[in-house]
């Protein structure tokens, strides 16, 4: 089975797809073992490529095959997601510390340079509607 951009638009491909696609196969390709694992690696869109381009006895399949690795991959991606989230606590809660603090200083400094603006702002249409 030959692939081609021209096959990807048919099919509904979003344009970055394409656009990948064809950075790497310019005049499409042939499928093959070597290529697929080469367009994962890219980060082309492998269940949206066997949604639309497998027959549908092999879509079924693939499915039911596919739902095991998913559940292993949300598995180990919960396990680090909240292992981050363990780490992030600390170091989240420090920062919010120091930056209240420095949010603070920021605006105690730009209060008076605020005021200043609004007060020339406003001499600045003063002199414009004078003046007319």
């Amino acid at each position: 089975m030959k692939i081609t951009a021209k096959a990807l638009r048919e099919k509904g491909a979003c344009p970055e797809q394409v656009e990948l696609f064809v950075s790497e196969w310019p005049e499409g390709g042939e499928v093959t073992e070597a290529g697929l694992l080469r367009a994962a690696k890219i980060g082309l869109d492998m269940g949206w490529f066997a949604r639309h381009f497998l027959p549908s006895p092999l879509w079924a399949e693939y499915e039911r095959q596919d739902a095991p690795l998913w559940a292993e991959y949300d598995r180990q991606d919960a396990s680090l997601l909240a292992e981050y989230l363990r780490q992030r606590a600390p170091i989240l809660a420090e920062y919010k510390r120091q930056n209240a603090a420095l949010w603070a200083e920021y605006e105690r400094q730009r209060a008076p340079l605020w005021e200043e603006y609004k007060r020339q702002n406003a001499l600045l249409i003063w002199r414009l509607l004078k003046d007319k």
